[in-house]
């Protein structure tokens, strides 16, 4: 059973929870859609497989990244990340609505998103509205997870529920709100006096370059920087980026965060703050290259650093997403054209929509998401 907190409804129960789009078929699940992660030892090359198949990686790469995850005790904290925010969530849809049940397929390990699609189709459920845990429109972020929802329909087979994806939340107020909240709780761990002339850096997954230049990534993500930094009163701030996993032929987003802290100590500065608003959860990628990586390069080049927390379960971030559904109920988001490379905006509540074919993969990824 991959279902949250799944409960029997009569059919009279079932009706008043469903809700309809602009097709007319009703709403009547909600599913979470993400990346997954090994929870355990035996798990960790076999879930790299996976997000590593038909991808030109060396394996020498792959056992790099497993030797991440073995420093963790071979646990990804993104389940376990996904579970708290699941729970979070229902309990406010019990108080808010609408109250629909909630499932959870991932693209690379268990709960696969078949798996999910098979679960609401035998409790009888047709059309549910998917988030996908990414703020962000890039072909990594955005068009492959639609790709690997179509991959996981066409295995259940013609009966497959409906799926309709929530739109990107880069500028939402609960979204800006969380990261802000973390970012300002991470500027007063530091020693005082020094607060008001740390230096903020933001970082997010690099992606290749061919990748961002077909999407709205880079500017969507410094769109998120400008507002959080406002809403958390921080000073002086800039976007690097982290955890490239590509041929180091290919140029991919520039600068490295560690790459930035080094020219931060050689401009003279004391004291930064790291916060990783391209990131959702506090999951390996962030433990690792931030928390270890990071804060090591920090030490030895002698700056002092804290590091923000990602938005988790924070009550705005919580409520946002019960936002997203609700108003894509209200809205029935519209169509835009397909010529817009970034999305429309629907008339009356300012969504970005997904155009079909938004974020076209450009040259082949090579991303390798811990």
């Amino acid at each position: 059973m991959y279902m949250i907190e799944k409960r029997r409804m009569s059919d009279k129960s079932s009706a008043n929870t469903a809700v309809g789009d602009h097709t007319g078929a009703p709403y009547d699940a909600i599913l979470l859609v993400s990346f997954g992660g090994p929870e355990g030892p035996d798990e960790i090359l076999p879930f790299l497989e996976n997000v590593l198949r038909g991808r030109n990686v060396p394996r020498e790469r792959m056992l790099e990244v497993a030797r991440h995850y073995e420093r963790f005790g071979g646990v990804s904290p993104i389940n376990r990340q996904n579970r708290a925010l699941i729970a979070a969530l229902r309990a406010d849809l019990e108080t808010s609505g609408p109250d629909l049940p909630i499932y959870w397929g991932n693209r690379n390990w268990r709960p696969f998103l078949p798996d999910a699609l098979r679960e609401i189709q035998a409790d009888g459920r047709r059309h549910a509205l998917a988030f996908i845990t990414s703020a962000y429109s890039s072909y990594s972020s955005c068009r492959q997870y639609l790709e690997d929802i179509a991959r996981a329909q066409a295995e259940v087979g013609a009966s497959a529920p409906q799926v309709t994806p929530l739109r990107k939340f880069f500028d939402h107020p609960g979204f800006i709100q969380a990261n802000a909240d973390h970012l300002r709780e991470a500027l007063e761990t530091l020693p005082p006096g020094s607060q008001q002339g740390a230096h903020v850096i933001f970082t997010a997954h690099s992606i290749p370059q061919s990748m961002a230049r077909a999407s709205a990534y880079e500017a969507q993500l410094r769109a998120t920087c400008r507002l959080v930094a406002r809403a958390s009163g921080a000073g002086a701030w800039d976007l690097a980026f982290q955890s490239r996993s590509g041929s180091p032929t290919q140029p991919w987003l520039e600068p490295d965060v560690g790459e930035r802290l080094r020219a931060l100590r050689d401009s003279g500065a004391h004291t930064v703050v790291v916060a990783p608003i391209g990131f959702l959860s506090d999951h390996v990628e962030v433990l690792y290259d931030l928390d270890i990586e990071a804060r090591e390069l920090a030490d030895h080049l002698g700056l002092t650093m804290a590091r923000a927390q990602t938005v988790g379960v924070h009550p705005a971030f919580v409520r946002m997403i019960q936002e997203l559904i609700s108003e894509r109920i209200a809205d029935r988001a519209t169509i835009p054209s397909p010529h817009s490379p970034h999305g429309a905006r629907s008339a009356t509540r300012g969504q970005i929509v997904c155009p079909v074919g938004c974020c076209p993969p450009a040259e082949r990824p090579q991303v390798v998401a811990l």
